[in-house]
């Protein structure tokens, strides 16, 4: 199976155990159905791998899973970092207007003290939170994404308000 063919759901985040258990952090929320078919996708030198899933528990935004061929901490380890993939096929539809953070690649960010600061051109997603990569004055400058932090969208014009924390332009600006 191709790579675009594929979403990701998460990253293997460490090993698990001393028989080849691994911990996957989850980005996305958990359906039974992405795991019917019994495997999961692993990113692997930017090639889609396949494994067949020996066993799985879940908890929260956690996954644990044992896979075929995955039999030892060692070869645990090297998973370790991997990103994550099911089919697309697999993902559940998003209501018409429904955005997510990673959407707002390309949105205009306007900060309501600052004024107008530039364009996301990037979106990187940590456990438990998104941030924006925005150019400011030639520099890059990484916002937090969050409801309190997000004002208001206009998906129409691709505009985002915002109210950045006091003092974060500064600490990238050195004002």
């Amino acid at each position: 199976m191709k790579t675009e063919d594929l979403f990701s759901i998460g990253y293997v985040s460490k090993t698990q155990g001393l028989k080849g258990e691994i911990q996957v952090y989850l980005e996305e929320e958990i359906l039974e159905n992405y795991f019917s078919k019994g495997s999961l996708f692993l990113e692997v030198n930017g090639k889609a791998i396949p494994y067949f899933i020996e066993g799985m528990r879940f908890q929260k935004s956690v996954a644990y899973f044992q896979l075929e061929d995955v039999n030892t901490i060692e070869d645990a380890a090297k998973l370790v970092g991997k990103k994550v993939l099911v089919p697309k096929k697999l993902r559940p539809k998003r209501k018409t207007g429904e955005l997510t953070y990673k959407d707002l690649k390309g949105f205009f960010v306007s900060d309501e003290k600052e004024g107008d600061l530039g364009e996301i051109s990037e979106v990187f997603e940590y456990p438990k939170q998104f941030v924006a990569s925005i150019l400011v004055n030639d520099t890059e400058v990484l916002l937090p994404l969050n409801e309190d932090i997000i004002t208001g969208i206009d998906i129409n014009n691709k505009k985002i308000m915002v109210s950045m924390p006091d003092g974060l332009l500064d600490i990238y600006l050195g004002n």
